[in-house]
Parts: structure tokens; sequence; C-alpha cells
């Protein structure tokens, strides 16, 4: 407000410091691997779009994503691709997956954790498939980057698209893109500016080519508000750990879990296993219809608990700051509301 843009080399190096935050949190091979975009559907849209797509091919997914996951793969029908999805009301989702790929499967996308069960997937087991098997595997990580340990290597990601003001503790507008660079170099440019270029500072050269880093998926100036905030975020992630972070969550989620599976009135939706459990609990009062579930969302969040109506119930998402006295407050509320 005060100098202008004196400080911009200062905001260029807060890019490059985020960027090498987001590189350690998903585990990236490099910095370059990293994009900066508005929000999960643009990056999503920048992997569908794309694509060369022949009539014919199609895409897995799961009968359970958030509608980013999957509008954007069921626009592509006019170009003769298909979309199945598979059931994941079952013991065994992965295998639920898997079963409906076939020699025509071009992309796998599925969600790292499930917006409205919290089921975590097993991504190293779906990965090592679609590497054995020459299938994309794109991972929403939206609802498990900054809450759970993630590693891009590992599960075999080559596409991987999360927005930062979940539980990475961002604002708006600011989305981490990761792609590997052997399908990057595959992926058709639809946007097109000064910052995307080999030499984004050199702006009297007419000889410009796209960059061959994932910064080519970024056309014009960045969002330095979001990028600072962003920034800071992490920063308080890596000061406390990734791995105190989701041992805390996940020990929250089990008390929270039990709470909700010992209150007589309260059904609890999400899955219990350990190996299952993510930042979310869904639970749903057994003596209210959906209608009266979207009434006891709007007074749990009068009377100051921060929660959702997903999934035909009521979605709590404690973080590792959160209070054992806040959880169990929460549920003793949520059993208690009376809606006559």
């Amino acid at each position: 407000m005060r100098q202008g843009a004196a400080d911009y080399p200062h905001w260029m190096q807060i890019e490059r410091e985020l960027r090498r935050k987001l590189q350690r949190l998903v585990n990236a091979a490099s910095m370059d691997d990293i994009a900066l975009v508005k929000n999960t559907s643009e990056g999503l849209s920048l992997l569908a779009y794309g694509l060369n797509w022949q009539s014919g091919d199609n895409i897995v997914s799961t009968n359970h994503e958030f509608p980013s996951n999957r509008i954007v793969w069921e626009s592509l029908k006019d170009k003769g691709v298909e979309l199945h999805l598979a059931d994941l009301d079952n013991d065994d989702p992965e295998e639920a997956i898997l079963a409906l790929c076939d020699t025509n499967t071009r992309l796998l996308t599925v969600s790292s954790v499930q917006y409205a069960s919290g089921l975590r997937l097993n991504l190293d087991y779906l990965g090592e498939y679609c590497r054995d098997n020459g299938i994309i595997f794109c991972v929403d990580a939206i609802q498990s980057l900054g809450v759970l340990r993630f590693d891009a290597q590992t599960c075999h990601a080559d596409v991987v698209v999360a927005d930062g003001h979940k539980w990475m503790l961002g604002p708006e507008g600011l989305a981490l893109l990761y792609t590997k660079p052997e399908l990057r170099s595959q992926l058709k440019l639809k946007q097109y500016g000064w910052h995307m270029v080999e030499h984004p500072g050199d702006f009297d050269r007419h000889d410009w080519q796209p960059t061959k880093s994932a910064r080519r998926f970024e056309p014009g100036s960045p969002n330095m508000l979001g990028i600072h905030a962003l920034n800071a975020s992490l920063s308080l992630l890596e000061d406390v750990g990734m791995e105190t972070v989701e041992a805390r969550v996940l020990q929250r989620t089990k008390q929270l879990t039990d709470a909700v599976m010992h209150e007589g009135l309260l059904q609890l939706l999400s899955r219990s296993d350990p190996e299952r459990m993510s930042g979310i609990v869904t639970f749903r009062r057994k003596d209210l219809d959906n209608a009266a579930h979207a009434v006891l969302y709007g007074y749990l969040m009068r009377h100051g608990v921060i929660c959702a109506h997903r999934g035909n119930g009521i979605r709590f998402s404690p973080h590792f700051y959160t209070s054992q006295q806040s959880i169990e407050t929460a549920v003793t509320m949520a059993a208690a509301f009376n809606s006559g």
C-alpha cells in the first residue's frame, strides 16, 4: 500500500519459496514439476483438454467424487470419451475401481480422500496398477494435502491437483498442480501469455517458446496475495511437521469416531478401520431425514461448530489444532439437537 512494487524482487522470492514447500509437501522430484493455478477445477481442466483423446477412450473414476472431479470428465462426451464410475459402497473400493479398467482406459482419476465420507483410498496400489498398464493416474488431493503425508513418487501419480484453502489452511484462489515431465510435454496448451514462456522477463523477445517446467500452465501474472498467504500457512505446517500433523489429526478423528459411535442417536457414515480414516468424520442422526440434517447443520454453525452438510449427514473435519473438548462439545450438541 505504501511502497507499490518496490519489493517485487522479494515477492518473487516468496513465490519460489512456496513452490519449494509444495515440492516437499508432495515429494515431487523437482520444483519444476509444480504449477500454481487458480483452483482444482482449472488444474483438472488443463489435463482434460490437454490430452489428445480418441473416440472410444474411457476414464475410470468413482461415484463419490466431488463435482470438480466429475464434471470436467463428463464434458469430454462429445469427443467420444466414456466415463466409468466405480461404486465405492463396498469392502474393497480399490478392486471395484480397477475392475472397470480395460484396454481402452486412458486415465484413472480419484480423490485421495472422499469429500463426503472421508474414505481414504490406497493410492500406492492404484498407482502401481496404472504404471504397469500404461494408464495416466490423476489424484485430486484436496482432502488430504496438509493433513496426511503424501508421496507422488511412491503412488506413481502423473498428476496431483489440490486447492490451498482446505487442509493447507490457505486462501481461495490458489492451487497446486503437479505434473510428471513426461506427461507434461504431451499436454496441449490452451492458454498463452508472458509468464509461461522460457524467458518471462525478456519482454522484447519475439522467438518465444513455452517453458518446459510446469510454469507453462501459468499464462499471466501470479496471484501474489494468495502466494504470500499460502506460503505462510505451509510454513506453519512445516514448523509443526507433517508427521506430527497427521498423527494428531488421526488421533482426533479416532476420538470423534468413538464419540459418535457411543451416542445412541448418532450413526457413523464414515469407515472406522484405521487404514481408511482421514481427517473427515461424517455421521447422521438416526431420527432425522436429509432435510432435517440441513436444519441441524445450520444450528451447529450458528453455535460455533464449523461443519458441513455432506453425504446425507453432517461432516466434521478436525485439524491438528482442534481440542478434544471442542470435539466432545460438538458431538454432544449434535446429539442434543431438537428439530421440533
